[in-house]
């Protein structure tokens, strides 16, 4: 496994990471399953285990903080978000400092911790002023129990303003954000990765697989896999994305794959450790194969030619607009 650092910042993450959003907890066979997962992962070398107050409900954190507490914790990073309800009150949900701090202090409890590495705004609260959400971020930070802030899903223009804010008010700043980015998403190369690039903020993006149409699960004239997300994922993300011009690109991307020995999903995870600016891919796994599988792409550099092969496949095309 390799690392790199979170940013700017002296933080060392694995290029691969292991994230909570679809373990299954639903028995207990599952239970072990993704006890197993996080065992396999944590011994092939992934130090960065994410997490979020909603997964579960809950019962994400303390399932993870549980396997976690048989390891040294110096020897992981974990984190986790908040924003989205926990309950039905009305402050039970946004980036007020009062549910910061609340959820905050369950979020520990639940994982058996004293401090979180990464704490991330899971969504941009209109609510709530941007300041008083980075005043208490940077408050929890002062009292260690968070190491390092971010957010995830918020525009450029939400995160400049966070970062100006926090030049302004001489506060922690931003070190990190949690952004979609995929083959099929690319939408932070506009603009966000050159605002991280300027001010030295890590990039730790979920999904890299597209919710698994880059795994090579899913082809062109093929009936979808028994037990798919396809099959039963109730808000129905992978299958909007099974269109017929995704199912081209994904047989002549897993040609490449093919020529390079390796997997569709090392293919697509190893494209997105191209850039500088990442600094882990956050996967996810229903069992300890797709971990062994998963972080071969971690070291695995893609030549030029391979890069630019790519890039035609996907036919990308920044937005741009000439002014004057």
């Amino acid at each position: 496994m390799k690392y790199r650092n979170l940013g700017k910042w002296g933080l060392k993450v694995s290029e691969v990471a292991l994230g909570s959003w679809m373990t299954d907890l639903s028995g207990s066979a599952a239970a072990e399953t993704a006890k197993a997962s996080i065992r396999a992962a944590y011994d092939a070398g992934v130090n960065f285990f994410d997490c979020a107050d909603a997964y579960s409900g809950g019962d994400a954190e303390k399932f993870l903080g549980k396997v976690l507490r048989e390891y040294p914790r110096h020897s992981y990073v974990v984190s986790s978000k908040v924003f989205f309800p926990v309950g039905p009150g009305a402050n039970d949900w946004g980036l007020s400092r009062k549910h910061i701090v609340e959820q905050l202090d369950r979020s520990l409890k639940n994982m058996g911790l004293d401090y979180l590495d990464m704490y991330f705004c899971h969504r941009f609260d209109p609510t709530t002023p941007v300041e008083e959400t980075m005043q208490a971020l940077s408050d929890m930070v002062a009292a260690g129990k968070i190491l390092y802030y971010g957010v995830s899903e918020w525009s450029p223009v939400q995160i400049t303003e966070a970062v100006s804010i926090a030049k302004e008010l001489h506060l922690r700043p931003m070190s990190v954000i949690q952004p979609q980015y995929n083959m099929a998403d690319r939408y932070i190369e506009d603009e966000i990765v050159g605002i991280c690039r300027k001010n030295g903020i890590g990039i730790v993006p979920f999904s890299p697989l597209a919710q698994g149409l880059l795994t090579g699960k899913y082809r062109k004239g093929q009936p979808l896999p028994e037990g798919s997300r396809a099959t039963h994922q109730a808000d129905r993300q992978i299958n909007n994305l099974l269109t017929e011009e995704n199912l081209d690109k994904v047989e002549k991307l897993a040609k490449i794959a093919d020529g390079l020995g390796v997997t569709l999903s090392v293919l697509a995870l190893a494209w997105i450790l191209r850039l500088p600016e990442i600094s882990s891919v956050i996967t996810g796994a229903s069992k300890p194969e797709q971990i062994a599988a998963n972080i071969a792409a971690s070291g695995l550099k893609l030549s030029d030619d391979i890069l630019k092969e790519i890039d035609g496949i996907l036919c990308y095309k920044p937005f741009a607009r000439k002014i004057g």
